[in-house]
């Protein structure tokens, strides 16, 4: 589905009507053709469809207002100097709480005579100030003028894309905690009050239920899910059994997801799973991970929470990892490993075996379930969100690097990263309390992640670049 961006098009009188009517025109057809849908007045509702007056900013707000629950965000565009307490006002009648991107032409060098100057070099500078005035945050272009037709606005066009599937995304989101913290984890304990205060809830549920709910699926549809699982990777290793548990959990956990609207899930991966059921979820959070319903380890709530919000930004299935080993001597890489829950899509190779780690405690026969292999090479985003509980904030650190083509001798899930001044992000994640886990995304949308988080959520982020 397209996302809706609302247009606001300055005008001012002092300067030519026909660079905002032209500007219009031109703004609308650059967003049909990066796909998105537009609302924006037409020239029957205000003077040429543009903003200018105390009465253009009421019609535009009202219809604003009534797509409301379409829009994902606003674009200011400034074809000449444009009227500042318009577009604020625009803004503060429409209601409307999504990011705002503010834009403005340049003005060619050759017109800058009275007919064909516009000012909105300047002009930008003055919404600004009204948007600081009045409380209202919103993004900017790289370029303080472009021209719309142009790449890096473009680029701006879909960056800005991904911080409002962010902001969007992260409204009235519900979470999963399905079983309680492992005793030994410690660092993945999180405060679900602070979490509730940006407008995050947190739905749980005892293991136990899930236990008993596995033991009333039908077996045919037991079976289909099975099915499912098969199709999804190599099983060959597993036991017919084991496959068959994991396919009743599948169900159960999907279904328990969709009666409560829930969108990401953190799951006790062991060991009373492996106790009670002979199985680890590993697989089965692979899957729901490759349906863009990120899963974390170890009840890890603010850890699937980093995951979602990178799953928002890239569109693409996001990974739980650890920061877990240095790889030789290079002091810009690392090994990032898991048991084994990464969803296929990230994975270069991968098949269904048992987990390693778990089942040296439990024994390998309870422990099937861990999807093993290697990262895909190539670039990725990291983020790892935690809530301060001393201050009562969330905090967060985001940036980017490159899985490479080096091989760790070791088993599980696993890549090598390169991260440049690794030591100096090591230093940040120790000394500000931060977890061993990070969420990982094979895409590159750090700088969205940091705009939605800072400027529209009002968390505190470490962007490492």
């Amino acid at each position: 589905m397209a996302q809706v961006f609302a247009l606001i098009v300055g005008n001012r009188g002092f300067f030519p009507d026909s660079l905002a009517a032209a500007g219009r025109e031109r703004m609308l057809r650059v967003l049909e053709e990066e796909g998105f849908e537009v609302v924006c007045p037409s020239p029957e509702d205000t003077k040429l469809g543009t903003v200018e007056t105390w009465e253009d900013a009421k019609k535009c707000a009202a219809l604003f207002r009534a797509h409301a629950d379409r829009i994902d965000g606003v674009i200011v565009t400034l074809p000449n100097f444009g009227d500042e307490k318009g577009v604020a006002n625009t803004l503060r009648l429409s209601g409307l709480q999504v990011p705002v991107l503010v834009h403005a032409f340049p003005d060619d060098p050759e017109h800058l005579d009275l007919a064909g100057r516009g000012d909105a070099f300047c002009g930008k500078i003055s919404v600004c100030n009204n948007l600081v005035q009045f409380g209202i945050p919103f993004s900017l272009t790289r370029f303080h003028t472009v021209w719309p037709e142009e790449e890096s606005f473009r680029e701006d066009l879909r960056w800005f894309a991904q911080v409002c599937r962010i902001v969007r995304g992260l409204k009235n989101l519900k979470i999963g905690a399905i079983g309680a913290r492992p005793g030994a984890f410690n660092t993945v304990r999180f405060s679900e009050k602070i979490l509730e205060t940006y407008g995050i809830s947190v739905e749980t549920i005892d293991l136990s239920e899930i236990f008993a709910a596995m033991r009333k699926v039908p077996e045919e549809e037991a079976k289909k899910k099975l099915e499912e699982i098969r199709a999804y990777c190599d099983v060959s290793a597993v036991p017919e059994d084991k496959l068959f548990t994991m396919a009743r959990f599948a169900l159960v956990v999907e279904r328990w997801m969709a009666e409560n609207d829930i969108r990401a899930t953190a799951i006790q991966c062991w060991t009373s799973m492996e106790y009670n059921l002979g199985i680890t979820p590993c697989a089965v959070m692979s899957m729901m991970g490759e349906k863009l319903m990120p899963s974390a380890c170890e009840v890890d709530v603010a850890g699937a929470l980093s995951m979602y919000i990178l799953r928002l930004a890239s569109n693409q299935p996001s990974a739980l990892v650890d920061w877990n080993n240095n790889f030789g001597n290079d002091p810009e890489k690392c090994v990032l490993f898991h048991c084994g829950n990464y969803p296929r899509s990230i994975f270069a190779t991968m098949e269904m075996r048992y987990a390693d780690v778990i089942g040296a405690t439990v024994g390998m026969e309870n422990a099937y379930g861990s999807c093993r292999g290697n990262i895909k090479p190539g670039p990725f985003t990291f983020l790892r969100l935690s809530t301060d509980d001393l201050r009562g904030k969330i905090k967060a650190y985001v940036g980017e690097g490159e899985i490479t083509q080096d091989v760790a001798k070791t088993f599980g899930a696993w890549g090598v990263a390169r991260v440049p001044r690794l030591q100096d992000l090591l230093q940040c994640i120790c000394k500000n309390g931060f977890e061993h886990h990070v969420a990982i995304n094979l895409s590159q949308v750090a700088q969205a992640v940091r705009e939605a988080l800072v400027t529209y959520l009002g968390v505190e982020v470490y962007h490492h670049s």
